[in-house]
C-alpha cells in the first residue's frame, strides 16, 4: 500500500537503540489526524469482511489503532502486555528475543472458541513478538487468526513474515 503521506510523516531515528540500527518511528504517524485516518481506513478495508471479532493489541503501540479498528468493526479489544501488568489470571507465551528471554500474557477469559482474532502492532521485523503473540492466542483455540502491522522491515534481511504458519494471514501497510 505505501500510502505517500504516511511514508512522509514516518520518522526514522538512525543508531537507536543501537548503533546499526534505523529505528521506525510511528509516533509520528500518530500525531497526525490525517495519518491516523488513513490507517485506519487501509486496515478497516482490509478487515471489514473477515468478522473480526476481538482484535489483540500488542504492548503498548499496538494499542492505538487496535481500538480505532475495534469501534469501526464492531469488536472488542484485547490487551496483550508484559507480565504483572494485568489484574487478573492470565495466559503467558515467553520468547527469545536477541538479548534474552521476553514474556506476553492475555486475560485467561479474553478469547473465545467461536472468536475470529485480529493481532496488530506497529512494526514487523524479526516476527518475534507477534509469533508469540499467535502461539499465545492459539492457546484459546480461536476460529481464525489475523495478524497485522503498519510497517514492514522487508529490505533488511530479518524475513519477518516467514515466523508465521500458513494459516495466518499476515499484512502490512508499509514496506520498507
Amino acid at each position: 500500500m505505501n500510502n505517500e503521506i504516511l511514508l512522509k510523516n514516518l520518522r526514522c531515528i538512525p543508531d537507536w537503540p543501537i548503533k546499526g540500527v534505523n529505528f521506525r518511528d510511528v509516533t509520528t504517524l500518530f500525531k497526525s489526524a490525517e495519518c491516523i485516518k488513513i490507517i485506519n481506513d487501509e486496515m478497516y478495508d482490509l478487515y471489514k469482511d473477515k468478522g473480526i471479532t476481538k482484535i489483540v493489541g500488542i504492548e503498548s503501540r499496538g494499542f492505538v489503532m487496535s481500538s480505532a479498528l475495534a469501534l469501526r468493526l464492531g469488536a472488542g479489544v484485547v490487551l496483550c502486555r508484559k507480565p504483572g501488568k494485568l489484574p487478573c489470571e492470565t495466559v503467558q507465551e515467553s520468547y527469545a528475543k536477541e538479548y534474552g528471554i521476553d514474556t506476553i500474557e492475555i486475560h485467561k477469559d479474553a478469547i473465545g472458541e467461536n472468536d475470529i482474532v485480529l493481532l496488530h502492532d506497529d512494526l514487523l521485523a524479526t516476527g518475534g513478538t507477534m509469533k508469540a503473540a499467535c502461539n499465545l492466542v492459539r492457546k484459546f483455540n480461536p476460529k481464525k487468526i489475523y495478524c497485522n502491522f503498519i510497517i514492514e522491515l522487508v529490505n533488511e534481511g530479518l524475513n519477518g513474515r516467514q515466523a508465521f504458519d500458513d494459516d495466518v494471514e499476515v499484512t502490512s501497510l508499509i514496506q520498507i
